[in-house]
């Protein structure tokens, strides 16, 4: 098995609500840190807060960790963030970006400030005790497409297409005369700090929110005792991940981005490149990809690659490594 250190590229995904007033002025000087540094990602910077994904060679992202959390102009108030580590063999972003949003997870709620009150921390082995329980009110608060891929068992389902719209599911679903116990849970744990913070605001006694998120859930507890049914959506080339973050089976529609399961493929409105049950009455989206696979067709007739082709190859051989080293790690695991 090869050392994490052996790989050339370590990756840092952060998350923190922090007071960050100074955020505009906060740009530059990190700008000009990851890029002195060859670092590449994306970084959100708001008055909240931090959140984003980077990566660079293990010293520039120790660096980073201690520019941010150290001896940067954030002084100590990063201190404590959620961060997580990986390693990669290839750099897995093309440049470096970072951006000033107004909310690091859009709410449009100002009432809701995770730097001043959240709801309690449950770790992922308590989680199962917690939801279990018949007075606990459980809530997804992912969007519809992510909760149609797999959920808690039991738990409400707000049908949201974006996260703005939780308020309103909110004020017309859940009571804090009646649900006096409100547990949640998100893909990584970020959007649940701010939807907890939004429930405080809204005078709900008890709200409690999965540490870690579903992710850190399917890493650490064993299948056979899983409350979680499906697989959780990523937000990158796997798709969607199950118990033990291994590769999901799921895929996307190349018409409408919507993520499909095998029943969805195997649907008559599924058409590989062009629609799924989810876009089969959405003619403009239908045109775009027929015109997309139109030009793939022409450049396989001309004997040239058209970029599509190129990046699904991409793609495919990303998915099939993936996919290998999954395999290499349960073979492994079952001689241990």
């Amino acid at each position: 098995m090869t050392a994490p250190h052996a790989h050339p590229f370590k990756v840092m995904a952060i998350y923190k609500f922090a007071s960050l007033p100074d955020a505009e002025a906060l740009k530059a000087p990190l700008a000009a840190f990851c890029c002195g540094r060859d670092i590449k990602g994306t970084l959100i910077l708001a008055p909240e807060g931090i959140n984003g994904t980077v990566a660079g060679t293990p010293a520039a992202i120790d660096a980073l960790a201690d520019f941010l959390f150290v001896s940067g102009p954030f002084d100590t108030r990063l201190q404590g963030a959620e961060v997580k580590y990986s390693f990669a063999d290839e750099a897995p972003f093309l440049r470096m970006k970072v951006r000033l949003k107004p909310e690091i997870v859009t709410l449009r709620a100002p009432e809701a400030d995770p730097s001043k009150q959240v709801g309690t921390y449950v770790e992922p082995e308590d989680w199962n005790d917690l939801i279990d329980r018949n007075d606990v009110v459980l809530v997804d608060t992912r969007n519809d497409y992510e909760v149609g891929l797999g959920t808690f068992q039991r738990a409400l389902d707000p049908k949201t297409a974006s996260f703005v719209e939780f308020k309103d599911y909110v004020a017309k679903n859940l009571d804090p005369a009646r649900d006096k116990k409100v547990a949640m849970f998100c893909t990584g744990g970020i959007r649940c700090e701010k939807a907890s913070s939004y429930l405080l605001s809204q005078g709900f006694e008890e709200v409690f929110h999965l540490k870690g998120g579903i992710l850190k859930y399917l890493e650490v507890t064993p299948k056979e005792e899983s409350r979680f049914a499906g697989e959780c959506f990523v937000f990158d080339d796997r798709v969607s991940v199950g118990h033990g973050l291994e590769l999901g089976d799921a895929t996307l529609c190349r018409a409408c981005r919507h993520p499909l399961t095998a029943a969805d493929r195997a649907d008559k409105d599924f058409a590989e490149g062009l629609s799924c049950p989810y876009c089969a009455g959405d003619t403009a989206k239908h045109q775009s990809a027929a015109e997309r696979q139109h030009q793939m067709d022409l450049a396989k007739q001309r004997g040239t690659a058209h970029l599509g082709d190129a990046v699904k190859e991409i793609a495919a051989r990303a998915k099939a490594e993936k996919i290998a080293r999954a395999e290499e790690s349960r073979a492994r695991n079952s001689q241990d």
